[in-house]
C-alpha cells in the first residue's frame, strides 16, 4: 500500500501543476488572449519532466493539450476542428515538450546515477573505516599479547633468542642475559655464532632445514667460559610458509654434564677396580685351594692301596680331579692368564674353544694378523664384549653358529660379532640401544667399557640374527710394542 501510494503521488503532483497552469492561463487570458496559449502549460512540464518523471510528464503533457485544445484554441469550448495554424502549434508544442521530457530523465538519471555513487562511496568509507578501527584494535590486542608473552619470556630461567633469516639477533631475553653476560643491546643485532662460538654437532644447513631441532651445543660465555646447553630450535614462518627466523632455547647444563662425565669416569674405574678383583681372586684360586687340592691328591695316593679302601681313594681322586678342572675353569673365566700373558687373541682362542665345547654352538674367530698386542683395559674390554656376547647368544638367541672377527678398517678397530639366532624384539632393541637400565647390567658394562676407551657400541638385529659391533680409535688402544700374538689364525669349533 505504502509503495502504491509512493508510485501515484508524482501523477497527482503532475495533475496539479497541469490543472494549476491551465487556470493560469484562463486568468492572464484578458491580457494574452490567443497568443501564446502554451505560456503556463510550460512551467508544468518542466516541473513534470524534472521532478515527476517520463509517466507522469506524458500526462502532464496529454491534459495540458487537452486543455489548451478545448478553452484556449477557437471555436472555444469545442473540441471541434481547429485551423492548420493551431494543429502546427500543438504538434510543436509536444515535440519540444517531448525533448524537455528526455532532458529531464537524463538529468534525473544523472542525478540518480550520483546519488548512488555517493552512497557508495559513503559506505565504502564506512567499511574503510571499519576496518581501520578494527584492524588498529586487533593490532592493539597483538601488541599487548607480544608485550605480555615479551614479559612472560624475560621471566623464564632459559636462555631464549630470536634469529633472523639474515643472521642476525632481533630478540635476547633477559634469561639469555644472565647466562651469556651480554645485554640485550649488546646482543641484538649481532650473530649469535660469532658471538657465542657455537660448535655444532651436525653439519647448521641440516638444523635450518628443519622445522624443530634438539641437541646439545657448545656456547661460549662474554667471560670466556665454555658451557655446554640444551638447545631446542623452532622455524618462524610468514605467512607464504618461508622461513623468517628461528626461535632458540638454551638450557645450560654444564653441571649436569660434568656430573655424567664423573660418573662415567667412576663407573670405569670400578670396573678396571672389579677386573683387578676377579685378577687377584682367579690367581688365590690358583694359587691357594688349586694347591691345596693338589696337596690332597698327593696325600691320597700315598695312603694304603687295600683293596677294601682302593674304591673309596678312587673316588675320591676323581672328585678332587673334578675340583681342580673346575676351580682351573673358574679361574680362567674370572681373569684367563693368556690375557695378560700373550694377548687378546690367545684368550680369545681359549675361550670360543671352551665355549663350543659347553654349549654346542659353532663359533668362527677371524683375527686379523693387523691386530697385535693393544693396551691393558682394551684387551680386557675386547674380551668382556666377547665374553658376555656369547653368553648372551647361549641363553637367548637361540641361534646354532657364531661369526666373530677382529680387524682394523682405517683409524677404527672393529670387533664384529653375528649370530644365526632369532634376533631381538624391536622394543627390548629400541631400549637397549637408549640405555635403559632394564636392559642388562652386561650390555651396561660393555657400553662403559667401551666409553672409556673412546668408542662406540652398536647392536643391530633382524630376523636373520644379531650383530654386535665395537668400534674404538686404534690410537687409543695401541701400545706401540712389538706383538707377540700376530698368528691371525682364523679358527672355526663346534
Amino acid at each position: 500500500m505504502r509503495r502504491m501510494k509512493e508510485s501515484a503521488l508524482p501523477y497527482a503532483l503532475a495533475i496539479l501543476a497541469t490543472l494549476a497552469a491551465l487556470f493560469l492561463r484562463g486568468l492572464l487570458n484578458p491580457f494574452l488572449g490567443q497568443a501564446n496559449p502554451y505560456h503556463t502549460l510550460w512551467l508544468a512540464v518542466v516541473f513534470s519532466a524534472w521532478y515527476c518523471g517520463i509517466g507522469p510528464s506524458v500526462v502532464t503533457i496529454a491534459i495540458g493539450v487537452t486543455g489548451i485544445w478545448y478553452w484556449f484554441l477557437p471555436p472555444y469550448g469545442s473540441f471541434a476542428s481547429k485551423d492548420p495554424t493551431a494543429i502546427f502549434g500543438v504538434l510543436g508544442f509536444m515535440a519540444l515538450s517531448a525533448v524537455i521530457v528526455a532532458l529531464g530523465a537524463s538529468t534525473r538519471r544523472n542525478i540518480r546515477q550520483r546519488k548512488l555513487a555517493e552512497e557508495e562511496l559513503r559506505k565504502a568509507q564506512h567499511e574503510l573505516e571499519e576496518r581501520v578501527r578494527e584492524r588498529t584494535e586487533a593490532l592493539r590486542q597483538k601488541t599487548a599479547e607480544v608485550v605480555e608473552k615479551a614479559a612472560l619470556l624475560d621471566l623464564a630461567n632459559d636462555a631464549i633468542f630470536i634469529r633472523t633469516v639474515s643472521g642476525t639477533i632481533s630478540y635476547w631475553n633477559h634469561g639469555a642475559e644472565r647466562l651469556y653476560g651480554w645485554s640485550a643491546a649488546e646482543a641484538v643485532g649481532r650473530s649469535p655464532h660469532e658471538l657465542l662460538r657455537t660448535e655444532f654437532p651436525v653439519p647448521f644447513h641440516e638444523i635450518e632445514t628443519a622445522d624443530t631441532w634438539a641437541g646439545e651445543l657448545r656456547h661460549n660465555k662474554r667471560d670466556g667460559t665454555r658451557i655446554v646447553v640444551a638447545s631446542r630450535w623452532t622455524t618462524l614462518r610468514d605467512h607464504d610458509g618461508k622461513a623468517a627466523g628461528w626461535l632458540e632455547i638454551n638450557t645450560d647444563i654444564t653441571a649436569r654434564k660434568q656430573a655424567e662425565d664423573a660418573a662415567r669416569s667412576l663407573s670405569g674405574r670400578i670396573l678396571t677396580l672389579q677386573d683387578d678383583e676377579r685378577r687377584r681372586i682367579a690367581r688365590d684360586l690358583h694359587d691357594s685351594l688349586g694347591q691345596y687340592l693338589a696337596a690332597l691328591k698327593l696325600s691320597l695316593a700315598s695312603l694304603s692301596t687295600a683293596d677294601g679302601k682302593q674304591a673309596a681313594i678312587d673316588e675320591c681322586f676323581e672328585i678332587v680331579d673334578r675340583c681342580i678342572a673346575e676351580t682351573r675353569t673358574i679361574s680362567h673365566l674370572l681373569h684367563p692368564p693368556l690375557l695378560d700373558e700373550v694377548g687378546f687373541g690367545s684368550a680369545a682362542r681359549w675361550f670360543v674353544e671352551g665355549f663350543a665345547k659347553r654349549s654346542g654352538i659353532t663359533v668362527n674367530l677371524d683375527l686379523s694378523p693387523e691386530v697385535g698386542r693393544l693396551h691393558k683395559d682394551a684387551e680386557i674390554g675386547l674380551f668382556r664384549t666377547v665374553q658376555e656376547t656369547l653368553t648372551n647368544v647361549h641363553r637367548h638367541s637361540g641361534g646354532s653358529a657364531v661369526e666373530i672377527s677382529l680387524r682394523i678398517l682405517g683409524e677404527q678397530l672393529r670387533l664384529e660379532i653375528t649370530d644365526n639366532g632369532r634376533g631381538i624384539s624391536e622394543d627390548r632393541l629400541r631400549r637397549l640401544r637408549e640405555g635403559d637400565s632394564a636392559s642388562g647390567v652386561g650390555i651396561a658394562g660393555m657400553r662403559e667399557r667401551v666409553r672409556e676407551l673412546g668408542g662406540s657400541l652398536e647392536i643391530e638385529s633382524g630376523r636373520a640374527g644379531t650383530k654386535v659391533i665395537l668400534s674404538v680409535p686404534v690410537d687409543r688402544v695401541s701400545t706401540g710394542s712389538s706383538p707377540s700374538d700376530r698368528s691371525g689364525q682364523s679358527i672355526s669349533v663346534a
